[in-house]
């Protein structure tokens, strides 16, 4: 019999396109996580910065404010006018700069009430320095010809300090409960992972971590569990401004597709999605090889940006 030439999908293919199809059939009611930017610090025009909406019965709720968080948000479907509540993992640059964007995009597009923002001590300075400097922009907006309201581009921030690492509730409304997971992101003294439940689901977004006890304890038996990767492969010294430490920045930040693994592994959540992936290469199959040999066999999918799971 002659061989076929065609070339088979790759796993990792086939699992995300069986996951993308389940998302499909999800009922409108029900809980969708919307993968806005999946992006890291380096400019990628396909992968904006980090963002995640998890949206429950028409109920939006934002995890990060990457670049270009607002322009992903219409690109969604999602309603520019902002979300219900917007929660900050830490405040590093790529989880923040789409933040003005959040606050004033959605005042302009007609939001009235404040946004409603949660995450860590110095969120507030940093939306009041914001706010101060696009000054100008509020007075003309509302004293100009565009008459805007005087209350839609002010922010409700909600600082907490969570140690204990059971976490704690941040936010609970109307069936919807989102847990603040304490992690470590090298040397940030605050930096938070997410779990949100819902009437039919739950979900963990990791942030930017490396592996702790505290995502692995949130995440058990979850339905969907977001979690930032880099390939240990790639992990080597660079020619640039602060390269020589590269390999040592990356172990104390952030979580190794080894690691993540071993991770999911015990873990078990029913999908495994990568993001925020901190590489060189478009290498996805290396990324699903290592998580395969570290010993998690559940459903792993890379996502792109827009990708609804």
């Amino acid at each position: 019999m002659p061989k076929s030439n065609r070339k088979k999908s790759s796993p990792i293919i086939v699992a995300r396109t069986v996951a993308l199809a389940r998302a499909k059939r999800r009922k409108p009611s029900g809980t969708t996580v919307v993968m806005l930017g999946t992006g890291m610090p380096r400019p990628d025009p396909e992968c904006f910065g980090p963002a995640t909406a998890v949206v429950y019965d028409g109920r939006v709720f934002l995890f990060d404010a990457g670049s270009g968080v607002v322009r992903r948000m219409a690109a969604a479907g999602l309603s520019v006018r902002g979300p219900e509540a917007t929660f900050i993992t830490h405040l590093h640059s790529d989880h923040t700069l789409g933040y003005p964007d959040l606050i004033l995009t959605t005042w302009v597009m007609g939001r009235r009430t404040p946004l409603q923002a949660y995450g860590p001590v110095g969120l507030k300075k940093m939306t009041k320095h914001i706010l101060a400097a696009w000054d100008e922009d509020i007075h003309v907006r509302i004293e100009g010809l565009e008459h805007q309201t005087t209350t839609g581009y002010k922010v409700a921030v909600h600082e907490f300090d969570v140690s204990d690492a059971s976490g704690g509730v941040v936010y609970e409304k109307d069936g919807v409960r989102i847990t603040a997971i304490p992690v470590i992101h090298g040397c940030w003294k605050q930096a938070y992972g997410f779990r949100i439940d819902t009437p039919d689901r739950s979900i963990v977004i990791s942030g930017d971590t490396v592996p702790t006890n505290t995502i692995l304890e949130s995440s058990r038996g979850v339905d969907v569990l977001v979690h930032e990767v880099y390939p240990e492969s790639q992990v080597a010294p660079e020619v640039r401004i602060g390269g020589k430490t590269w390999p040592s920045y990356m172990r104390e930040f952030h979580t190794s597709d080894i690691e993540l693994g071993l991770l999911a592994a015990e873990a078990q959540p029913k999908l495994l999605v990568l993001h925020h992936i901190v590489r060189h290469e478009e290498d996805d199959d290396e990324l699903l090889e290592s998580i395969r040999d570290a010993g998690f066999e559940g459903e792993v999918v890379v996502a792109k940006d827009l990708d609804r799971f």
